[in-house]
């Protein structure tokens, strides 16, 4: 599979790297620590130098609880900072987290190269005309709920099969409109309980049916900490854990907040393969 990202392709038969940059105060992980120019700078660098592939930048929190940003809050967060990044990294393919159409359109304009939704253009159904217009590849998340009210019993009959249907409906929709780059991303966390998460998980490989990449995003999550009965600061080694398990489920994408040891984790199983 491969991704045409303004016009460099990206080879996915290897996995790739997408590295987090949280511009927000009140992340539950890195809050607050990379919202500003010069923060934002740095780490960029340094995860371009550990090996990150893409750069996903996000002005709206999206922990459980979080309400949802005006488009006027996110692009003050937003926009000083990207503006800076991509004449700094002007080769760099940056991803912009967002669920409004108007930022998406002005990042676009910019020079983002790809844009990933949580809501998977639930909250602004504008959204997915934006990206057929750009032809930009698109991170499509399924999410229940918005994340105010996303963990409040989150109930499914199957989850597995629930979302199979939801990513069937989203990309036959999506096509119909000329987008072919379309990324899935199961939404670990978001609207799940710790068993649905690993329900998914686990049967990761049925995804590969709707034949589009997948991206899996558990850095330091809740189904990590809260399982292990840890902080989010102590859950690398078990985000290390689950990215093995989904790179050998066929996991084309990892979302991270620590890009070194996701690149090590492809790159032994790489020499494994």
């Amino acid at each position: 599979m491969t991704l045409n990202c303004q016009g460099k392709l990206v080879d996915l038969s290897v996995p790739k790297i997408m590295g987090i940059l949280n511009l927000t105060p009140d992340s539950f992980y890195d809050g607050g620590q990379f919202n500003s120019i010069d923060l934002a700078v740095k780490q960029t660098e340094k995860m371009l130098q550990e090996g990150a592939t893409f750069i996903d930048i996000g002005a709206a929190s999206s922990r459980p609880g979080a309400e949802l940003l005006t488009v006027e809050q996110e692009s003050q967060r937003m926009f000083p900072i990207l503006n800076e990044l991509l004449k700094i990294f002007p080769n760099t393919l940056f991803s912009v987290d967002t669920y409004h159409s108007s930022i998406a359109r002005s990042a676009l304009d910019k020079g983002v190269a790809l844009i990933n939704d949580i809501s998977g253009g639930s909250i602004d159904n504008k959204l997915h005309q934006i990206i057929a217009n750009y032809q930009v590849p698109y991170v499509c998340m399924h999410m229940r709920g918005t994340p105010k009210t996303m963990q409040e019993e989150p109930k499914y009959h199957s989850i597995v099969e629930e979302q199979l249907s939801f990513f069937a409906e989203k990309t036959a929709l999506l096509h119909q409109k000329g987008v072919n780059d379309i990324i899935l991303d199961p939404g670990f966390g978001f609207g799940k309980s710790l068993e649905h998460n690993y329900e998914i998980l686990k049967n990761l490989h049925q995804y590969h049916s709707l034949k589009c990449p997948i991206m899996v995003g558990v850095s330091r999550k809740s189904m990590i900490y809260k399982k292990l009965n840890i902080s989010p600061e102590r859950a690398l080694n078990g985000t290390t854990s689950l990215h093995t398990f989904a790179l050998q489920q066929g996991a084309h994408i990892l979302r991270v907040h620590d890009v070194s040891e996701a690149v090590e984790v492809v790159e032994l199983l790489q020499a494994l393969n």
